[in-house]
């Protein structure tokens, strides 16, 4: 196995599972954190509670300065979505030529963040698993397999040779973690969002799981609404979602685990910092910017700002 250099930014669940599993395989993982998670890295390591093996790991390199680390063969981007943009220059230092950088967070803005901070280095990503972190620096993943897919940025003047994709897509298999090869990352990174977007947003507003989501028929009504509005966004921007891309999201939708609840539901109702901005108001700005009317979104940010300004 040859052995990468790799920096991980951001560890919280996304990034403490996925940074973990590639340094148990072996590899140069630098993981860049801050305030508590920093502290917490540096006293007794990264501790994953897994279905798929528990992970300890001590000690661990982490720093919260990026210039330290000097240019890695990739890098993850795991911080919230609504960091990306005032985060991307930053990690410039970590960037050289061969270098690639993989956003991995819900939303569909950040790849192009990315790029406008470090060029073709950034790829479109994106990553699946049920996690959450219940302390710093510990990561309690539920459920999935940690997966992953990535591949060029749709535009992009000059992309990775396709043998270094498959490269990574080894790498990622060889560390315990699953790699969606799909034809079609942008798609599939829409897909995502019209999965994941509506159950944080009508969620964090009714403030119950899964199971009462949707088994109250007013509720169900408004999630598919939401689905729909993202859907016609994407079709504005040029994504291929056809009806049944709708039919999927549902099918999936009645398969939740009925005591689950989705990442921005659980940071709003806790009063954390989410991905209110890069999600639900994401929708409403796109909306806008393309022609397509989003009232469902409109009536769910009119009721969860408030609870998401109070957090930031």
């Amino acid at each position: 196995m040859t052995t990468r250099r790799i920096a991980v930014v951001g560890i919280g669940a996304i990034g403490g599972l996925f940074g973990g599993r590639l340094a148990a395989a072996g590899h140069q993982v630098t993981f860049i954190a801050r305030g508590a998670t920093l502290a917490a890295l540096r006293e007794r390591g990264l501790v994953v509670d897994s279905p798929e093996g528990d992970l300890r790991l001590h000690p661990v390199v982490c720093t919260d300065d990026p210039t330290t680390v000097g240019p890695v063969d990739l890098v993850l981007v795991c911080v919230k979505a609504g960091q990306v943009a005032a985060l991307a220059p930053t990690l410039r230092p970590l960037v050289a030529n061969g270098t690639l950088v993989i956003p991995m967070q819900n939303g569909v803005e950040a790849s192009g963040q990315l790029a406008a901070a470090l060029g073709d280095a950034a790829l479109e990503g994106y990553s699946r698993v049920i996690a959450e972190a219940i302390a710093p620096a510990h990561i309690r993943h539920v459920a999935v397999t940690p997966t992953l897919a990535f591949a060029p940025r749709v535009g992009a003047t000059s992309s990775p040779a396709p043998a270094t994709l498959a490269g990574w897509r080894d790498l990622f298999r060889g560390a315990g973690l699953a790699v969606e090869d799909t034809p079609d990352v942008q798609r599939a990174l829409w897909e995502k969002f019209m999965f994941v977007e509506p159950l944080g947003a009508v969620g964090g507003a009714a403030r119950v799981p899964f199971g009462e989501l949707l088994a109250v028929p007013e509720t169900r009504a408004l999630l598919d609404a939401c689905v729909r509005e993202i859907r016609a966004i994407g079709v504005a921007h040029g994504v291929t979602l056809g009806e049944d891309s709708v039919a999927s999201v549902w099918a999936r939708y009645d398969k939740l685990a009925p005591e689950g609840t989705a990442s921005l539901q659980r940071d709003l109702m806790a009063g954390r910092p989410s991905e209110f901005d890069a999600q639900t108001a994401a929708i409403c700005r796109m909306g806008r910017q393309v022609g397509v009317t989003t009232p469902a979104h409109y009536a769910l940010y009119a009721v969860l700002a408030p609870q998401a300004r109070q957090a930031r």
